[in-house]
């Protein structure tokens, strides 16, 4: 609903595990070296534990594309079963035959299980069950499983087991009669949630993936709201952050705001609420008394005349004035159309926002955009006059308020990237970076000068150089560039596609090469996709045979097309 308005290619927050979006945090990525170490060492048994929605199975399926070849894996996402189920299931994820006849038990079972892992152990293969949501295996089935790893070589076990759970998992391996199978666990991690700076690299990550480009709409200190609200869960602060999202479109707003953050956790996170105990119940009588107090003594102050006070409604109307820019009922969006909250039909908004969409459609008007600048405060208009500078090398002229919406129209397209100096080293191109120099309002500083020592950044209009080792401290990792492409040409080309933008990129491919210009009208697949392939694993990208920016840009440069430069490179 909101993906158009703040020009994603789709919903950046959704919960579905899609390896695009795959963020390793330190954290995760210590969680998949135990499960690798796990694999590696020949043991019984490796523990993955953590809260709900930490990341787990986002681990666990990064770590199950990164198994050696001769291992074999097999995967039990529903835990909840019985001795003999969980053996059947074994048995059929690990492709074991059974006797067509005769009486089926837990002995059938295990005899064919431990005739498979004999017969793969003098293959040469190993033989690692992963078991998801561990936590809901019962003491039979988890004493099952131990008896399953009793079958070892002299060297390594022939079964590598890995529990993969929430918190109680811990505790429920700690009971007594589970103490044996305790003692095979000879690796263990509990996966925390991220930290601040981690969650604002999250949410920045799973933005640029979705096609964001210009000024971030979460500012570092709605960032800092979100990791409290969330806890740092990864899973809520995409419940969080998507419907933020949508609280901001529905009252147009390119940036959201700590007020919508707040509303979107009531509704997202209004079940977490409960009833206090009748301990905690007094606890809020006896702080509601000491509240009254406090307030009577404020309203008492109040009352008392106060000479030259000017009137505090006026003081307020005069404040807001200057920033506010209300619609009239006959406002359309930007291009003509109807406003973004009335295209979509705002009377089907969630609850969390109806009073804004109510309010617009009894009106029959949104409010309109307020400039960038003053509705976002001012880290928002730096970004902005950096992204102006950086234009105009290019030749552009930005508006001030105008950013990569703005720039777009004029075919400048904004390249959001979440990388470090050598990632500004291999773009080669001038770009606005944000600094950490107060983390409440972010510093965006236009680098135009890169070398081995010092850097040149323009802050505000104004030249100054500054040491790699400077850099390095102040510069968080954001930067946005941009990049000039043909009106035909698409953000990404994968595999299949055709078209003038295939064409050119067949071209540049085959000039790489000294191979002859190919035909045109030729679909991106064969020949020309696995020559594709090859340049970017040559141009250290990342070879999955997509044609994005990055891909463009290397052919560009090249190419020896004239764009802008860093200086001192």
């Amino acid at each position: 609903m909101y993906t158009q308005f703040f020009n994603l290619k789709q919903s950046p927050f959704s919960i579905a595990p899609d390896p695009r979006y795959l963020f390793m945090s330190e954290r995760h990525r210590e969680a998949l070296a135990h499960l690798l170490y796990g694999v590696g060492s020949g043991g019984g048994f490796v523990l993955l534990t953590g809260e709900i929605g930490a990341g787990k199975t986002t681990v666990c399926r990064c770590f199950m594309e990164q198994i050696p070849e001769n291992c074999k894996l097999a995967y039990i996402f529903n835990p909840k079963l019985t001795v003999e189920e969980l053996l059947l299931t074994i048995c059929g994820e690990f492709g074991v035959d059974l006797p067509a006849q005769g009486v089926v038990s837990v002995k059938t079972y295990t005899d064919a299980i431990n005739r498979y892992l004999l017969e793969s152990h003098a293959a040469g293969k190993n033989n690692v069950l992963v078991i998801d949501e561990a936590q809901n295996l019962s003491a039979d089935v988890l004493e099952q499983l131990r008896l399953l790893t009793n079958l070892e070589t002299s060297e390594r076990k022939l079964l590598q087991i890995i529990l993969i759970g929430q918190p109680e998992l811990r505790d429920i391996l700690a009971r007594p009669e589970l103490e044996q199978l305790a003692q095979r666990v000879i690796a263990r991690y509990h996966l925390g949630s991220l930290t601040v700076d981690e969650t604002g690299q999250y949410i920045a990550h799973r933005l640029a993936v979705a096609g964001a480009a210009g000024v971030a709409p979460f500012p570092a200190q709605v960032v800092a709201l979100i990791h409290q609200l969330t806890k740092g869960v990864p899973r809520r602060i995409n419940l969080l952050c998507d419907r933020a999202l949508l609280g901001a479109y529905v009252e147009n707003r390119q940036q959201v705001t700590k007020q919508i953050v707040r509303k979107a956790a009531d509704e997202v996170f209004a079940g977490e609420r409960s009833a206090p105990s009748a301990q905690r119940q007094w606890q809020f009588v006896a702080a509601g008394v000491l509240a009254g107090a406090v307030l009577t003594g404020a309203a008492a102050w109040q009352l008392m005349p106060r000479a030259g006070a000017p009137d505090a409604q006026a003081s307020a109307s005069a404040a807001a004035a200057p920033g506010a820019q209300i619609a009239s009922a006959s406002t359309v969006a930007p291009g003509g159309g109807a406003g973004p909250a009335q295209a979509a039909g705002v009377k089907k908004e969630p609850s969390a926002f109806g009073d804004v969409a109510r309010a617009a459609v009894a009106s029959g008007a949104l409010p309109a955009r307020a400039a960038i600048g003053e509705a976002a405060g001012p880290s928002a208009a730096t970004s902005d006059a950096a992204l102006g500078q950086l234009a105009a090398l290019w030749g552009v002229t930005l508006a001030p308020g105008d950013s990569c919406a703005a720039a777009s129209k004029q075919n400048l397209r904004c390249l959001l990237v979440k990388g470090g100096l050598d990632e500004l080293r291999s773009l080669d191109r001038p770009a606005v970076i944000k600094l950490r120099d107060n983390p409440a309002a972010p510093t965006y500083a236009l680098l135009t000068g890169l070398n081995a020592r010092s850097a040149t950044l323009s802050i505000n209009g104004k030249p100054q150089t500054v040491s790699i080792a400077e850099l390095e401290t102040r510069f968080d990792g954001g930067l946005t560039t941009f990049w000039r492409a043909p009106r035909a040409w698409r953000d990404e080309v994968s595999a299949g596609d055709r078209g003038p933008d295939v064409d050119w990129l067949a071209r540049r491919l085959a000039e790489q090469r000294g191979e002859a210009k190919p035909e045109d009208g030729q679909p991106l697949e064969g020949a020309i996709l696995r020559g594709l392939r090859e340049f970017q694993a040559a141009q250290q990208l990342k070879a999955d045979g997509v044609a994005g920016p990055k891909t463009f840009i290397r052919l560009n440069q090249l190419g020896g097309v004239q764009e802008p430069r860093l200086a001192g490179k």
